[in-house]
C-alpha cells in the first residue's frame, strides 16, 4: 500500500512585485547591474547576486569599461561548464543605451570549440594571449590547464572574470583557488568574481581570508531581486517525506499543470531504484498514457486523465540526450510557454540552465551540497508573464526502522533540514543590527512604524526599497575593524551556512533534550567564527558571532510565530513573521537571543511530519554518539566562564539552578583537569 507523503509546511515568502529589479536605466542597466557598474574601477570585485538578476550582462558592462577606459589588454571569461558559455554571446548593448556592444569572435568562445579542455583549447588560449582580440570565453578546466601551461605572468594586465565563483575553494587541493591566490599575490590582473551562493556545500572557505579582504563586494539579495519582479510574487520552499519507492508517491507532490523540473536521485543514492531509465518510465506512467515521441523535438508525449497532452523532456536516457539538449536550447524555450511542460533530469538542468516558465523545482533525495540546492531553486525563480508563484520541493526517503543504512538515512534528513534553514535565511530580508544605547536615534530612510522612533525601546526600522530591516539589540557588540564590519554587513549567510552544516550542532540542536542553547549559540557558533575568521581579534569575532546568531534566531522565531498560529497547516509568511517577532519583543537583548535553540523550530516541524518510529530511531542514532566535553570545547567554555566572573565578580557555580551557569562551571572544571593532564600545549 502506498503511504501518503507527509509534508513539512513550506516557507512562503511574498514579494511586492514593484517591477524595480527588471527596470533598466538610461544605459540599459537593471538595478543590480547599475550597482556593479558603479564599482567598475575596483581591481578585485565580487558580485553576489541570485540567478536571473543579470550577472552576465553586468560583467559585459564592467569588462567593456576596463578594456576601453582602464588600460586592460584583454578579458577572459571563465565558466564552469560549456553550456554556460552561451550566457556571454554577442549582445547589442548600444540598442538599450550603452556606448558600445558586446562581441566575442566565434573562434574565441572556446565553449563551442571541439576537443577536450587540455588540448587544442589550451593552445587556442595561448594564441589569444599573443593576439590583438579582446574577449575570450572558456571553461574553468581550460583556464586551469592554460595557467599551468603559460604561467601566472602571461595573464598580466588582463581581466579574469570567474562565473559561478563558488566552485573556487581555499583548499590547497582546489587548483582554481590555488591559481587565484597566485594572481592576487602577483597583483597584476583584475578579477571579477560572480556567484549566486557565496558558500560551498563542503563548508570549505571560497577564498583565504587575506585574499577575500582584497575584494570589494556588490551584494544583491534574493529579497531585492524577487521584490522587484513584475510577475512572480511568491516563493515556497518545502521538504517532504515518503515511504517505499518515490515513484509511487511522486504525484502527491507533483502537479502536472505546473511547469516542472524533476531531478531524480543519483543511481548510487539510497533513494534510487538503481535503474534510472525505469524510474523515468514509471514517472511517465504515473502521469498518464504514453503517446509516443515528438519527431521534431524528441520530447515524450503523455496524455493525462484530463485529456491534456504533456510534452516531457527526458534528459536521463543517454540515447536521446543529445537531441533533447538541442531542443532545450531553442529560442522557443523562453518565448513559448507551451513548448515543454516537464523536464526530467539527473545531473543536468541545474547551474546556468535557463527556463523562465519553470514554476516547480522538484528534487528527489538530498543533493550533493547546499550550493547545488540553491542552484536548483534558482531554476524556478525567473520572472515570466502569468507566473505568480514558484516552489522548490525536496522529496526525501523517511528512515526505515528495518533499514540497514540508518546512518545514511539520518544524514540525508539532517542535510535536508540544513538546506531548508539556509534557504529561509537566504530569502529573508537583509538585517542591519545596531546596539541599543542612550545615544541611539533614527536612521534616515527607515520607517519605524506609526509611532515613529521610540528612544526608550528597541526599535525596528524597515527600508522597503532595499529590503533592509534595522533592528536594535541591547548588549550587542559592534564590529571594530573594517573587515568585521564587512562580514556583519555582507557575509552573515556564509557564517550561517557553515553553522547549519555543522553536524554536531545540528544533531544536538534537534535531538538533545538536555541541550543548553548557549552551547550552540555561544560555544559552537563561536568556534565556527574563530575558525572561519582567524585574522579577527576576539572582540570582532564575538561581534560576528552575535550578528550571525541574531540573524538566524530572528528568522527562526519569526517562522515559529506564524507556524504556531496556523498550527503548521498553512504556509509561513516569513517576512511578515520577521516584522511581527521583532516588534513583539520590543526589548531584544543579546542574552535573550543566545538562549534560543536555533534548531528548535526545525524539530517541531519534523516531529509533526515524520512517523513516530522513524523519529525515535533518528534520535536514538544521534544520542548514541553523544560525547562529554572535549578539551577544545572546554577551552572555549572556560573563556566564557572568565567573562562571567568579570561581569558578576564571582565564579559560575556547579550548583546553580541556571543551566548555562552550571555548564560554565563544568567547562571550567574540565579545562583545569585537561590542563593538569597536559592536554594543552
Amino acid at each position: 500500500m502506498t503511504i501518503k507523503v507527509k509534508s513539512v509546511p513550506s516557507v512562503s515568502v511574498s514579494y511586492a512585485r514593484s517591477g524595480v529589479s527588471t527596470r533598466a536605466n538610461v544605459l540599459g542597466m537593471r538595478p543590480m547591474q547599475e550597482q556593479a557598474y558603479e564599482k567598475r574601477g575596483e581591481q578585485y570585485l565580487l558580485i553576489k547576486s541570485p540567478p536571473a538578476s543579470g550577472k552576465s550582462r553586468a560583467l559585459m558592462f564592467i569588462a567593456l569599461d576596463k578594456l576601453e577606459n582602464q588600460g586592460l589588454r584583454q578579458a577572459i571569461i571563465v565558466v564552469p561548464e560549456k553550456s554556460i558559455g552561451a550566457s556571454f554571446n554577442d549582445e547589442p548593448l548600444s540598442q538599450y543605451g550603452f556606448w558600445t556592444d558586446w562581441h566575442v569572435e566565434p573562434k574565441w568562445n572556446l565553449c563551442n570549440a571541439p576537443g577536450n579542455d587540455n588540448g587544442g583549447k589550451v593552445k587556442s588560449l595561448g594564441v589569444f594571449l599573443d593576439g590583438g582580440d579582446e574577449v575570450l570565453v572558456c571553461t574553468h578546466a581550460t583556464f586551469r590547464f592554460a595557467v599551468d601551461a603559460y604561467g601566472i605572468e602571461a595573464f598580466d594586465d588582463r581581466l579574469i572574470a570567474i562565473d559561478e565563483f563558488h566552485h573556487v575553494s581555499s583548499n590547497p587541493d582546489n587548483k582554481l583557488g590555488q591559481h587565484l591566490g597566485q594572481f592576487i599575490a602577483r597583483d597584476k590582473t583584475h578579477i571579477v568574481a560572480m556567484t549566486g551562493s557565496y558558500f560551498r556545500g563542503d563548508a570549505e572557505a571560497v577564498l583565504a581570508p587575506q585574499d577575500e579582504s582584497r575584494f570589494d563586494t556588490v551584494t544583491y539579495t534574493y529579497y531585492e531581486q524577487l521584490n522587484g519582479y513584475e510577475y512572480l510574487k511568491q516563493l515556497n520552499i518545502g521538504y517532504f517525506f515518503y515511504s517505499n519507492s518515490y515513484v509511487d508517491d511522486i504525484l502527491n507532490v507533483l502537479d502536472p499543470a505546473k511547469k516542472t523540473i524533476i531531478h531524480i536521485p543519483n543511481v548510487n543514492s539510497r533513494e534510487s531504484t538503481k535503474d534510472k531509465i525505469k524510474e523515468v518510465e514509471h514517472i511517465l506512467g504515473e502521469l498518464g498514457d504514453w503517446q509516443g515521441a515528438d519527431p521534431a523535438t524528441g520530447f515524450q508525449l503523455v496524455k493525462c486523465l484530463d485529456g491534456r497532452v504533456l510534452r516531457i523532456a527526458d534528459l536521463v536516457d543517454p540515447t536521446s540526450q543529445g537531441k533533447i539538449q538541442e531542443s532545450l536550447r531553442a529560442a522557443e524555450m523562453n518565448t513559448d510557454r507551451d513548448y515543454v511542460d516537464i523536464i526530467i533530469a539527473l545531473g543536468m538542468a541545474k547551474e546556468g540552465f535557463d527556463w523562465i516558465w519553470c514554476e516547480h523545482a522538484l528534487t528527489v533525495g538530498y543533493r550533493a551540497s547546499l550550493t547545488e540546492i540553491v542552484q536548483i531553486i534558482g531554476r524556478a525563480t525567473r520572472d515570466a508573464p502569468g507566473k505568480t508563484s514558484a516552489k522548490f520541493t525536496n522529496l526525501i526517503a523517511e528512515p526505515d526502522a528495518v533499514e540497514g543504512a540508518v546512518t545514511e538515512a539520518v544524514n540525508d534528513t539532517l542535510k535536508a533540514i540544513a538546506a531548508s534553514l539556509l534557504m529561509e535565511q537566504v530569502l529573508a530580508p537583509r538585517f542591519e543590527f545596531k546596539p541599543k544605547n542612550p545615544e541611539s536615534g533614527p536612521t534616515p530612510g527607515f520607517d519605524y512604524g506609526d509611532g515613529g522612533y521610540d528612544p526608550d525601546s528597541c526599535n525596528v526600522g524597515v527600508d522597503e526599497e532595499t529590503g533592509t530591516y534595522q533592528i536594535e539589540i541591547k548588549g550587542l557588540t559592534e564590529p571594530k575593524s573594517k573587515e568585521a564590519a564587512r562580514i556583519c554587513q555582507e557575509d552573515l549567510n556564509e557564517v550561517i551556512a557553515a553553522f547549519v552544516q555543522d553536524k554536531p550542532a545540528l544533531e544536538r540542536g534537534l535531538f538533545d533534550e538536555e541541550l543548553i542553547p548557549e552551547e550552540l549559540t555561544q560555544v559552537r557558533m563561536g568556534k565556527i567564527v574563530k575558525e572561519k575568521y582567524p585574522e579577527l581579534d576576539a572582540e570582532d569575532q564575538e561581534a560576528v558571532r552575535q550578528h550571525a546568531i541574531a540573524a538566524l534566531n530572528l528568522t527562526q522565531q519569526a517562522k515559529q510565530l506564524i507556524t504556531k498560529e496556523n498550527d503548521g497547516t498553512l504556509n509561513t509568511a516569513l517576512i511578515d513573521g520577521v516584522r511581527r517577532f521583532a516588534m513583539d519583543v520590543r526589548d531584544l537583548d543579546i542574552d535573550l537571543i543566545d538562549r534560543i535553540n536555533p534548531f528548535g523550530e526545525a524539530y517541531a516541524i519534523l516531529a509533526k511530519t515524520m512517523s513516530e518510529d522513524s523519529l525515535k530511531q533518528v534520535a536514538a542514532a544521534i544520542s548514541a554518539k553523544r560525547t562529554s566535553i572535549t578539551p577544545e570545547d572546554a577551552k572555549v567554555i572556560a573563556k566564557r566562564a572568565a567573562e562571567f566572573k568579570r561581569e558578576r565578580e564571582r565564579l559560575p557555580s556547579l550548583t546553580s539552578s541556571d543551566a548555562w551557569e552550571k555548564h560554565l562551571a563544568e567547562g571550567a572544571a574540565a579545562f583545569m583537569r585537561f590542563r593538569a593532564e597536559g592536554r594543552y600545549e
